[in-house]
């Protein structure tokens, strides 16, 4: 019987600490991502400036993922994981004194730095460490907690936007990311990743390792597909709360709700498949279906304004107010369910090919660095195009065009991996040769 995701692994004092990187840094990137909506309608600003909200934030991850990635492979993964956990206090701390959209930019800078930080480390630590025959399932129990996290971060976040304000909700964040602080430092092992390669490694050497990755074909075929996923995604990353908060009108508290439905899909089910992945193989087939879902869930966000006139508003008293949710919180409801469906399919497959392509060559970390690389290009143009879209034409069609890239990503992806005799994947861990 299939084991279930992160409960027993996180009686594992190491996956613990490295859980709690996790949730911190998926709470506070859904907070945030509501604080935008509320800052986009507070300062009345245009698609493209709201798509630099994205793009600010994925640039600086573009330029020092690599770098990054092979400090991590060459040195001390616990530090990192302690420095990055400070500067997101700082950035919360910054977030504070936000006062116009460019200083909202700016912070969003170095939120990305610290995110990076965090996101390359944790992963690359998770794959090192856990046993051989289990990434699927240590990779995706990580992502559930950070599922349940990023529920936590539109649940509680929404909440405290709502009744309390942005001072109150980043001192929150601040407190979060400090206990994480606390159990990295306590409990995870000094140099986790080991320091799989040489500490005086040259550039040229870390350029051909990474040259060396992309020599293989599945590798390469998932860093082709994300290049283009990553534009549709990006767009309903960003721009769904935007459009619940200046379209409808809809309250922090109830975006945060929007976005729970999909974040709580994808953390009840994502261990399980990751486990099942492990266990049936074709992690391939696995990311193009859920890929697929994505870009169905993507192109059903225009029905929103469809429903807004059709459906019969639900009003209730909650927190001291009256709550009106009228029929375009059912259909972003709706359309975020499809996308935690589709993303718990995809993830804990994608994350566990780059993982077993970079153990090949002893290079987890650069691994996820060219995953990070791939998702990055299209989230610093995407979140742009998309906004240009929005201002130039209308928010359907920018909807219905991330969809598009998404589709065309799934099927560039299964052609490659086709082509190159790949689609199988792996063999189911249990009995992998490697």
């Amino acid at each position: 019987m299939a084991r279930f995701g992160s409960i027993g692994l996180l009686r594992n004092r190491e996956f613990a600490a490295l859980a709690g990187t996790a949730f911190a840094r998926s709470q506070a990137y859904s907070t945030v991502l509501i604080a935008l909506a509320l800052y986009a309608d507070q300062f009345g600003t245009t698609g493209v400036v709201e798509g630099l909200f994205g793009t600010a934030f994925a640039a600086v991850q573009l330029l020092i993922v690599l770098p990054l990635g092979r400090q991590v492979d060459t040195g001390n993964a616990k530090r990192w994981l302690l420095g990055g956990l400070v500067l997101n206090v700082l950035v919360f701390v910054a977030f504070v004194f936000v006062g116009s959209p460019t200083h909202v930019i700016l912070v969003r800078i170095a939120q990305g730095i610290g995110a990076s930080v965090l996101w390359i480390t944790g992963s690359t630590v998770v794959g090192t460490i856990a046993p051989d025959d289990e990434n699927g399932r240590w990779l995706g129990s990580y992502n559930q907690v950070g599922a349940f996290s990023s529920l936590a971060g539109d649940v509680v976040g929404g909440y405290l936007l709502y009744t309390q304000g942005f001072t109150a909700t980043y001192v929150v964040l601040s407190g979060v990311t400090l206990v994480a602080f606390v159990l990295v430092f306590t409990s995870l092992r000094d140099d986790p990743g080991g320091g799989s390669a040489r500490p005086d490694e040259t550039l040229a050497e870390s350029v051909a390792t990474i040259r060396t990755l992309l020599a293989r074909p599945l590798l390469r075929a998932l860093v082709v597909f994300r290049l283009s996923f990553s534009v549709g995604k990006m767009a309903v990353i960003l721009f769904l709360p935007i459009l619940a908060r200046t379209e409808f009108g809809i309250t922090a508290l109830a975006i945060g709700w929007i976005l729970a439905g999909g974040k709580l899909t994808k953390a009840l089910t994502q261990g399980y498949v990751g486990d099942l992945s492990d266990r049936l193989g074709r992690k391939p087939l696995f990311v193009v279906v859920g890929a697929l879902g994505y870009g169905l869930g993507t192109a059903l966000i225009p029905l929103s304004y469809v429903a807004e006139g059709q459906l019969t508003p639900i009003r209730f008293v909650a927190f001291g107010q009256q709550q009106h949710l009228g029929g375009a919180f059912v259909a972003l409801f709706g359309a975020y369910m499809v996308l935690g469906v589709a993303d718990s399919i995809r993830l804990p497959a994608s994350m566990a090919l780059f993982t077993e392509e970079g153990e090949a060559h002893d290079a987890v970390a650069s691994a996820f660095s060219l995953r990070s690389i791939s998702w990055k290009v299209g989230q610093v143009a995407g979140p742009v195009l998309i906004g240009v879209i929005i201002d130039t034409v209308s928010v359907t069609v920018a909807f219905y065009t991330a969809a598009g890239f998404i589709v065309a990503a799934s099927l560039a992806f299964w052609g490659l991996v086709r082509r190159a005799g790949v689609a199988e994947g792996s063999a189911p861990t249990a009995v992998a040769d490697d």
